[in-house]
C-alpha cells in the first residue's frame, strides 16, 4: 500500500481546465471516494494517478516516488506504477476463462507458473470465485464478471487500487453486496483505494473520506457523515440532498 499525493495538480484539455490546482493526500491504506456529477473531473484525477492522462502541471506521488511532474519532464509509464484498475465495463476478455483473465497481468510480468497459480487461487478465494476457474465470461453473471475484473486488479498486489464506477452496470441488490465485499477486501488487504462514483450512497457507505468535485475544483472533503451533516457550500448541500 502507498500514499497518493497531488501537489497543485492542473489538467487542461485545449483551453479548458478540467482540474484546477488540486492539492490532496490519500494516506496508506485509506479508502477515498471521488464524488461528483458527470464532467466534474473525478475520472480525470483517477486517470492521472494511473498514468493514462498526463497532468498539465503540478506533481503526483505514489508512495515516496514522484510519478509525474511535467515541469521537470518527469513521467513514469502506467505499467511501472504498480497500480490495479477496475472499470465500469468489466473489461473481461471473452476468449479467456476466469483463471487466465485473472492471471494475465502476472503472465505479462513473467511471474513463474507456480507463483501465478498460487496468487490466482488466493485472490479468487478472496473475491468468492473459487471453483469457477474454468468458466468462460459468457457463463458468468454480471456480478461474477465484475469480481473477475476485481481479482485481476488485485492479483499483482498493487500499491494502489483504482476503481472507476465499478458497480454502475449492476442491479441494486448486486451493488449492495459488492459494496460490502469491496470494502471487506480492502480492509483485509490493507490496500489504498481511490473510488470514483456519482453515487453518494456508495461514497457514504464505503469511504473513509470523500472528495466532492465540481468543475475541477474540490468543493469539500472529509469523513462522509461530517460532509453530509455540515456542507460548506450550496453546491455540496444540493448535491447531497
Amino acid at each position: 500500500m502507498s500514499k497518493v499525493i497531488f501537489k497543485n495538480v492542473r489538467k487542461s484539455f485545449g483551453e479548458t481546465d478540467v482540474i484546477k490546482g488540486f492539492d490532496f493526500t490519500i494516506e496508506d491504506g485509506e479508502f477515498i471516494a471521488f464524488l461528483g456529477p458527470s464532467g466534474c473531473g473525478k475520472t480525470t484525477c483517477l486517470r492521472m494517478v494511473a498514468g493514462l492522462e498526463k497532468n498539465t502541471s503540478g506533481e503526483i506521488y505514489i508512495g515516496d516516488r514522484k510519478v509525474s511532474a511535467p515541469e521537470e519532464g518527469l513521467f513514469v509509464a502506467p505499467e511501472k506504477r504498480n497500480i490495479g484498475m477496475v472499470f465500469q465495463s468489466y473489461a473481461v476478455w471473452p476468449h479467456m476463462n476466469v483463471f487466465d483473465n485473472v492471471a494475465y497481468p502476472l503472465k505479462v510480468a513473467k511471474v513463474s507458473k507456480d507463483e501465478i497459480t498460487k496468487r490466482v487461487e488466493k485472490v479468487l478465494e478472496t473475491v468468492e470465485l473459487k471453483g469457477l476457474e474454468k468458466r468462460m465470461p459468457n457463463q458468468l453473471s454480471g456480478g461474477q464478471q465484475q469480481r473477475v475484473a476485481l481479482a485481476r486488479g488485485l492479483v499483482a498486489e498493487p500499491d494502489v487500487l483504482l476503481l472507476d464506477e465499478p458497480l454502475s452496470n449492476l442491479d441494486a441488490k448486486l451493488r449492495e453486496k459488492m459494496r460490502k465485499d469491496i470494502r471487506r477486501i480492502q480492509k483485509e488487504m490493507g490496500i489504498t483505494v481511490i473510488y470514483v462514483t456519482h453515487d453518494q450512497v456508495e461514497a457514504m457507505e464505503m469511504s473513509d473520506r470523500m472528495v466532492i468535485l465540481n468543475r475541477g475544483v474540490v468543493e469539500q472533503s472529509g469523513k462522509p457523515k461530517e460532509v453530509k451533516q455540515s456542507p460548506r457550500t450550496a453546491f455540496v448541500q444540493d448535491f447531497l440532498s
